[in-house]
């Protein structure tokens, strides 16, 4: 049986460190990824078999302390580093970085929500401010671009649109960021995009007073270290190969009791 439990233990494991290398790999392949956020992976014991469980002293007899075995591991959580990644000067004028916390708003052609941190947007024909796969930016006014005045957005999102022949901006919208209790709540859907399935990241916040600025003419780049991920890997890799060498060690410990009986 024992022999049995290290086979799981190896299995386990590998299963355990396959699931940090993809979380590694997925994190290296997005260091270009505008807006993107660094995933990392917790690990924690698995199934423990309690062979003798602990007793206290009962008169004379002192108590027992307990023996388990355990199963080996398996994956605690896989969460995101909200941290700022670095602005990057575009000069594009619907380039817009932000530089704290928040999120911009989102909705597709069926009204339903998303959040990001990319924020390379575009105007539409019809002067409408949306996402590179044509998603509408929330706060922006519709054709609030329409025409061939000049505009800027004010750290605070707000739009100012100039008309020619009048020195006076008008409103085209504001865009309002977005704040979370819980970050690591919002799912992840692809795209540089976020969505709050349950409110498990708690209700919206647009009047947080710890939300970041908006900065036109930049991009945040992605929060990736390459140099912590590259060290991560190196462990990750030997960790499933020494798992990998439990199962194998355990193959000929097994072979050798077959071939007691000849």
């Amino acid at each position: 049986m024992a022999l049995l439990n290290s086979f799981n233990s190896g299995v386990n494991g590998i299963k355990t460190f396959s699931k940090s290398l993809e979380v590694i790999g997925d994190n290296i392949a997005n260091v270009n990824s505008t807006g993107f956020k660094t995933s990392r992976v917790t690990n924690q014991d698995s199934f423990v078999e309690t062979m003798r469980a602990p007793t206290a002293a009962n008169g004379n007899v002192g108590g027992l302390n307990g023996m388990q075995v355990g199963m080996g591991s398996s994956v605690s959580s896989i969460s995101q580093k909200f941290t700022q990644g670095a602005l990057t000067t575009t000069a594009g004028p619907t380039d817009l970085g932000i530089s704290g916390q928040g999120f911009f708003k989102i909705t597709d052609a069926a009204n339903n929500t998303f959040y990001t941190r990319a924020g390379d947007f575009r105007v539409d024909e019809l002067g409408t401010l949306r996402t590179n796969s044509g998603m509408l930016v929330v706060g922006a006014n519709a054709a609030a671009f329409s025409g061939a005045e000049a505009f800027s957005f004010s750290k605070d999102g707000t739009i100012n649109i100039y008309k020619a022949g009048s020195p006076t901006p008008v409103t085209g919208g504001k865009l309002d960021l977005i704040t979370f209790a819980n970050p690591n709540g919002l799912k992840r859907e692809g795209a540089n995009l976020f969505s709050n399935i349950g409110l498990a990241a708690g209700a919206e916040d647009s009047g947080s007073t710890i939300k970041g600025d908006i900065i036109q003419g930049t991009l945040e780049l992605s929060n990736v270290d390459l140099t912590q991920e590259f060290s991560d890997l190196i462990v990750a890799q030997r960790a499933f190969q020494a798992n990998s060498r439990v199962i194998t060690v355990s193959d000929s410990v097994m072979e050798e009791v077959v071939n007691l009986k000849r």
